[in-house]
């Protein structure tokens, strides 16, 4: 704004005050997508508030509860949550600028019920270093660069990774967290098998069947995303959405396509040498 590089909120309500003041209109040049576009914006006087308001809508930092999906050793990347992170007022998705991953501690949890999903609650530890970056924010997650096997972690070295065609309708288990910061086993039954030759989320619809898991939490409850899914020993996938109308129900991606996101893989390969942990 006005020829200065603006790195947060503050900056842009002191130029839009200093403008106002002044009776002037403010240069902008903002980045939509890869096109840059300048613009001049003439600020208004909010007399409820007693403030000077561009009339737009600015949002320089997010934070949420999510699960962790994957640590990939060999390339010092992580995967998590396994669905893109939007912006709940505009609905459209978050560009990451730069981002922080930090331990948690889930403290309660709130159950889901039939039209009423619901949610982890957790806080993030002062005392907890910082785990990774986030470099990426695509449709299957969040993605960067992580630095060590996060010390919750149930796996101490990686697990062998099976893709979409291997996977199959029957038993399987998810991992996650109800309490504090311990890594869980819990039974689920995939119940459909999406056949994906490219990218696509809602690859698995999976069913809670843990009855510890169900009493606890009613089913699948939002920060549960990006819960791993193991079948045989191997990382199928991660779970993303929970249905509605069936709390018990949800739809999981299959875990090609966040370690494609992640960098891992480029296309499918031969499994025999992929790990994940």
């Amino acid at each position: 704004m006005d020829g200065k590089r603006l790195d947060g909120v503050a900056g842009v309500s002191e130029a839009v005050e200093l403008a106002g003041k002044s009776k002037k209109g403010i240069d902008v040049v903002l980045k939509r997508g890869k096109e840059t576009v300048k613009t001049r914006l003439t600020p208004a006087y909010d007399s409820e508030d007693q403030a000077w308001r561009l009339g737009l809508y600015i949002r320089d930092s997010a934070a949420g509860v999510g699960t962790l999906t994957f640590y990939a050793p060999d390339q010092g990347v992580y995967g998590a949550l396994g669905h893109v992170i939007t912006d709940m007022n505009t609905q459209t998705s978050i560009v990451v600028g730069s981002g922080q991953i930090v331990q948690s501690n889930v403290t309660s949890i709130s159950k889901s019920e039939t039209g009423d999903p619901g949610e982890k609650r957790a806080h993030f530890l002062k005392e907890s270093k910082i785990l990774g970056n986030i470099e990426r924010n695509t449709a299957f997650g969040i993605f960067g660069k992580m630095s060590g096997n996060p010390e919750h972690s149930l796996y101490s070295k990686g697990i062998p990774v099976a893709f979409s065609h291997e996977v199959k309708e029957g038993p399987a288990e998810i991992l996650t967290v109800v309490d504090g910061q311990q890594v869980e086993r819990f039974s689920i039954d995939i119940v459909h098998v999406a056949d994906q030759t490219e990218p696509a989320t809602k690859g698995l619809v999976l069913r809670i069947t843990d009855p510890k898991l169900l009493d606890k939490t009613g089913g699948i409850v939002q920060g549960m995303s990006g819960s791993p899914i193991v079948q045989n020993g191997k990382l199928i996938g991660a779970v993303t959405h929970v249905f509605v109308n069936d709390p018990k129900s949800g739809y999981g991606c299959f875990i090609e396509w966040m370690l494609q996101d992640a960098g891992v893989m480029m296309k499918k390969e031969n499994d025999k040498n992929l790990k994940a942990g």
